[in-house]
Formats: structure tokens, C-alpha cells, sequence
């Protein structure tokens, strides 16, 4: 389709992992051979531990019980769906591998090896950087925003393509807000049998919401700017995908 990926500033991969996990509202916990799925379950300590309330017959519970030093290794998966109703909705999977112990009436999981797995492929995360990294300023404010965004705005997200080259837009079906954090927002191009995901980045990144209005109002003006075909500027970050989730 023409697309290109021309480089932006975004999260990187710790940071991306804790907004996942601050962001996420559901876990699947895989142990001593066993799946459980957990909803509302779980908050995140400042160094990224995993407390964990589960039902006193829980089976994950008594393998925490009962387990060598009481400390049976498990796997934890989060995945994060966008807001909005996009084509492959999953945006990436994070997935915890490490260690479970009783502590004070709940599970706390510490993590051993940290893999993110995005549409552009796994990454491993150091974890020092994991431990000390924090989640996205906007990433519990992310579903609300995108959603308020694309129900309540269709018109600016369609000014917003105005940024975009007219090639990465060619037989378009619809775009729509996909995800936003400090660095930028990122809209999802739908096409008959495929996507792709263009990034805009912000001129400075915003820290809280008050910072991201004033950011998102900059953008549309950069698009009423590029309106005129001289003052149209460079294609942002886009990414060629598939018709496949991520």
C-alpha cells in the first residue's frame, strides 16, 4: 500500500510493560499445570510485583501451599485490548514468568523474565529496567480518552488524517484512534483485508491530561494547517499490518 515507518518518539519496552499491567483489569495465571482466570484480582507494587487476591479454594492458592519453600513458578498473561473497536483489537501480550509466595492473605508474584509481544514481534525486557521503569502518565486515563475521542469527535479524528500521506490512506475503509501515550497518538487505517497503524507524535510529551488536550489541540492545528497541500509535512510512523490481531 505505499506504507513506510519513519521513526518517532515512543515508550519503550519496560515502560510499555508496566502501562500494560497498570492498564490491565484481567490475568490468566497458568501453574502447576493448571489455567485460571482472574478478574479485578491483581495491583502492582512500585517495584512490579504482582499481589494477587484469589478464592480460598483457589487451586493456584494450594500450590502456593503446598508447593517446595512454597514458591511454585507460574506464568502470567495480561493482554491489552484497545478501547475502541479495531480490526486485531489485542494490541500486545505481556507475560510474567517467575514466582508465587503467600504474603499476607494474598499471592505475591515476583517476576523472573518479562516478554512483551507486540505486532512488530516479542521483545525480552531487562528487569532492572522493568523494576524501575513507570507505567504511562495516561494509561489509566487511555480507554476513556480514545473511546470519548472516537464517540463524541469523528470529525477531528478525520482532520487528524490530514497529517497523514494521501498513499497510507488509499482505500481506507475507516480509521480510529487506537492508542495514545506521553510520546503521541497512534490511529489504526482499516482497509478491506488489511491495516495499518500511523503515529503522531506530540511536540513535547504530556504528563497528565491537561497536558495531552492542549497536545491533541496542537495537532489540529497542524491539520488545518496541512489542508493546504504546501503546508503538508511528513508522513508520521506507519506500520503495514495484516488482517490478523496483533
Amino acid at each position: 500500500m505505499g506504507d513506510t515507518q519513519d521513526w518517532t518518539a515512543a515508550p519503550g519496552a519496560a515502560e510499555r510493560a508496566r502501562s500494560v499491567l497498570a492498564a490491565a483489569w484481567s490475568c490468566a495465571v497458568t501453574a502447576d499445570g493448571a489455567r485460571e482466570e482472574y478478574v479485578g484480582a491483581h495491583t502492582v507494587t512500585d517495584d512490579g510485583a504482582v499481589r494477587l487476591t484469589v478464592p480460598d479454594d483457589s487451586a493456584l492458592l494450594a500450590a502456593a501451599i503446598c508447593a517446595p519453600r512454597q514458591e511454585p513458578s507460574a506464568v502470567l498473561e495480561f493482554a491489552d485490548v484497545a478501547p475502541v473497536p479495531v480490526r486485531g483489537r489485542i494490541r500486545a501480550r505481556l507475560y510474567l514468568a517467575g514466582w508465587f509466595a503467600p504474603d499476607r492473605g494474598t499471592l505475591l508474584f515476583r517476576p523472573t523474565r518479562v516478554v512483551l509481544r507486540q505486532s512488530s514481534g516479542a521483545v525480552v525486557v531487562d528487569l532492572d529496567e522493568y523494576a524501575t521503569a513507570r507505567p504511562d502518565p495516561l494509561a489509566e486515563a487511555e480507554a476513556r480518552l480514545l473511546t470519548h475521542l472516537a464517540d463524541a469527535h469523528p470529525d477531528a479524528v478525520e482532520r487528524l488524517t490530514r497529517l497523514v500521506r494521501p498513499e497510507s490512506l488509499h482505500a481506507a475503509t475507516r480509521v480510529l484512534p487506537l492508542a495514545v501515550d506521553r510520546h503521541g497518538l497512534t490511529l489504526r487505517i482499516e482497509r478491506t483485508r488489511t491495516h495499518g497503524d500511523v503515529r503522531l507524535p506530540f511536540h513535547t510529551p504530556a504528563d497528565d491530561v491537561a497536558q495531552l488536550t492542549e497536545r491533541m489541540h496542537a495537532l489540529l492545528a497542524q491539520a488545518a494547517a496541512a489542508a493546504c497541500p504546501r503546508a503538508r509535512g511528513p508522513v508520521r510512523r506507519v506500520t503495514p499490518q495484516g488482517g490478523s490481531g496483533a
